[in-house]
C-alpha cells in the first residue's frame, strides 16, 4: 500500500491533502455530535469559511446531516471513516513511525494515532478508541479487566461500548484512589467502562499511598483481601504512565520524598513505582492493588496507553523493564521517542 501511496503523493499531491483534511473533520464531527460550523473551526483550526465550504460537499456526498443542533455524521460518513482508517494510517506514516518505534522500544505490538494529547483533548479519545477496537477484536469470552487512573484512562472509559455476543467483562480498580478529581479515579473510570459495557464492576475503597500502619489496619479487612485477590487474578490490565515528578505532586508527597526522586533521576511512574531512565526502580509507594510482580503472568494481558510530547522519556523509561504486551500512543511522543534515540 505504501508504494501505491508514494505514487499517489507524486500524480495528485493536492488530492490526497484534500482527503486527509475532510477525513480529519469527519472525524471531528463524528466525536462532537452535533456541532456547529463555528466549533468545528475552532476545534481544526481551519477558518470558519473553509470548514462552510468543506462541510457543504461532505454534506452533498450524503455523508454528514445538517441541522439546527449542528452537523452529524451519517452511516455512510462512519462507513467511509471505518473504510478509509488502514488507508489514511498509511499516508499519514504512522506506519513508519510504529515499525520504529518497535526497535527502539522492543515490543511487536504498537499503535500510533495522530495528533499530540498534551494539546488536543481528542487525541486521547483516539488512544481510547484503539484501546477499545483491541479489546473487542482480542476479548471473547467473560474476563476480569483491572484498570488504573488518569486522564487517559477517563478516555476510554469514554469510548468503551458493549463487547460482542455474551461476553460480559467485570471491571475492577488496579489500585486505590490518589485524591485527584473524582472523575479520574480508578474505582470511577471502572465503574463507568463497566456501564458502558453493559459489565459488571467491584470497587477499592482504600486511599494510594498508605502509612506503614494504615497498610497493616487494611490489609486485615476481609472486603479489601477479597477485592484484592480479584484485582491481582485479572486477565487484562490497563494503565497509564505518569512523568514521575508530576504524579508525585498530585500524590501530594513529602519533600524529602521529592528530594530523593529528583537526586534519583525518577523519570517515570507506573503502579506506585518510580523508574529513572535506565528503567530502574528507585523509589515505591505503598499502595493496595497491582503490583509490578503481579504482571509476571504470562496468561495476563497488559495494555499500556500513554501518549504526549511529554510522556516521551517517561514512556521509554518504563519500557526499559516493565512489562506490556500493547502500547498505544499518540504521534508527538512517538516522535519525540524517535529523536531522542537518533541512531536507531
Amino acid at each position: 500500500m505504501q508504494e501505491l501511496i508514494d505514487i499517489q503523493k507524486k500524480l495528485y499531491p493536492d488530492l490526497l491533502e484534500v482527503i486527509q483534511e475532510r477525513y480529519m473533520l469527519m472525524q471531528h464531527i463524528e466525536r462532537l455530535q452535533p456541532i456547529g460550523r463555528r466549533s468545528l473551526s475552532d476545534n481544526t483550526k481551519l477558518t470558519e469559511r473553509h470548514v462552510r465550504s468543506e462541510v457543504d460537499v461532505l454534506s452533498r456526498q450524503g455523508l454528514i446531516n445538517m441541522s439546527s443542533k449542528g452537523m452529524l455524521l451519517t452511516k455512510e460518513g462512519k462507513l467511509v471513516i471505518d473504510q478509509l482508517a488502514v488507508f489514511m494510517h498509511e499516508m499519514m506514516g504512522l506506519s513508519v513511525l510504529e515499525r520504529q518505534l518497535k526497535d527502539i522500544l522492543q515490543r511487536d505490538n504498537i499503535v500510533v494515532v495522530p495528533g499530540n494529547s498534551d494539546e488536543q483533548e481528542w487525541v486521547k479519545q483516539e488512544m481510547g478508541k484503539a484501546c477499545v477496537t483491541f479489546l473487542k477484536e482480542n476479548v471473547s469470552s467473560d474476563r476480569t479487566m483491572a484498570v488504573t487512573g488518569g486522564t487517559t484512562m477517563a478516555a476510554i472509559a469514554e469510548m468503551m461500548s458493549p463487547f460482542d455476543g455474551d461476553t460480559e467483562c467485570l471491571f475492577v480498580p488496579a489500585r486505590g484512589g490518589i485524591g485527584e478529581k473524582e472523575e479520574n479515579q480508578a474505582n470511577t473510570i471502572a465503574a463507568k467502562m463497566a456501564r458502558q459495557a453493559k459489565g459488571s464492576y467491584r470497587l477499592l475503597y482504600v486511599p494510594d499511598p498508605l502509612s506503614e500502619s494504615s497498610y497493616r489496619t487494611m490489609m486485615k479487612e476481609p472486603a479489601v483481601i477479597d477485592i484484592l485477590k480479584i484485582i491481582q487474578g485479572s486477565d487484562i490490565v490497563l494503565h497509564g504512565i505518569g512523568d514521575a515528578i508530576t504524579m508525585a505532586k498530585r500524590r501530594k508527597t513529602s519533600n524529602d520524598i521529592m528530594r530523593k526522586l529528583r537526586e534519583k533521576e525518577a523519570v517515570s511512574e507506573a503502579f506506585g513505582y518510580y523508574f529513572n531512565a535506565a528503567g530502574e526502580v528507585v523509589h515505591k509507594v505503598r499502595t493496595i492493588g497491582i503490583h509490578l510482580d503481579d504482571l509476571s503472568e504470562s496468561s495476563q494481558l497488559v495494555i499500556t496507553v500513554a501518549g504526549g510530547k511529554s510522556k516521551a522519556r517517561a514512556i521509554t523509561s518504563y519500557f526499559k523493564q516493565g512489562r506490556s504486551d500493547l502500547l498505544i500512543t499518540d504521534e508527538a511522543a512517538a516522535e519525540a521517542i524517535l529523536r531522542e534515540n537518533p541512531s536507531l
